[in-house]
């Protein structure tokens, strides 16, 4: 079966200092992925790589059937915003936005009608448990409220992937609690592909598969 996405030989390094040196891996659709690693290890790296947010100095990537780093700037903010949702560890939400118009921004971006985005925003905060939040500003919400807006807004345009940057490193343990079952019922529920990394190891065991880096290398 052909992966959903297939990074292979990727390097990369700042400077003198290898940060990634040979990764290879491959993520299959509906899959929970995490990424474990010390500080520095090279996580973050991968994952602003795999997600298009950086370009590796050598290397491939492949996402739903695309080598990702043979499209140019413009043609790769365009695949990454239909094909790639991200929830950081701060949710990055605009505040003067609402929680249903911060949902509805990539799909508006994506230039689809805005009754149907507007539908589907609303459906995604129904489901995440915030039907009652679609007109409060981020500030009024809470921090495990205002991290399930941005799972929402993740999800806005259908992506084939999920990539969460230490998701619950802001929360309690409560809600940090209830994000990771969030995302197990999303996959459940839509297909949905999820890589995330995390140094919460309550989190990263509960994932299907957990990848270790180290030096910069696959463990």
């Amino acid at each position: 079966m052909v992966p959903l996405l297939s990074a292979t030989n990727l390097q990369r390094s700042y400077g003198t200092l290898p940060v990634l040196r040979d990764i290879n891996l491959t993520i299959a659709t509906g899959e929970i992925v995490s990424i474990v690693g010390a500080s520095g290890a090279g996580k973050s790296t991968l994952l602003h790589i795999l997600g298009t947010l950086d370009r590796p100095d050598a290397g491939q990537v492949r996402l739903a059937g695309q080598d990702v780093f043979t499209l140019n700037d413009k043609q790769l903010a365009r695949f990454r915003n239909e094909k790639i949702g991200f929830v950081f560890q701060f949710n990055n939400l605009l505040p003067e936005f609402t929680a249903l118009e911060n949902v509805c921004l990539p799909g508006f971006i994506a230039g689809k009608p805005e009754r149907e985005v507007r539908q589907r925003a609303k459906m995604l905060l129904e489901t995440l448990g915030l039907p009652d939040r679609t007109d409060h500003f981020p500030s009024q919400m809470s921090g495990g409220e205002q991290q399930r807006t941005a799972v929402a807004r993740a999800l806005i345009n259908q992506p084939a992937v999920v990539f969460a940057d230490e998701p619950s490193g802001n929360l309690d343990s409560h809600n940090a609690e209830e994000l990771h079952k969030l995302f197990f019922r999303l996959r459940d529920e839509f297909g949905q592909t999820f890589i995330i990394v995390t140094h919460n190891e309550m989190l990263a065991d509960l994932a299907d598969r957990k990848v270790t880096i180290r030096d910069g290398l696959i463990g």
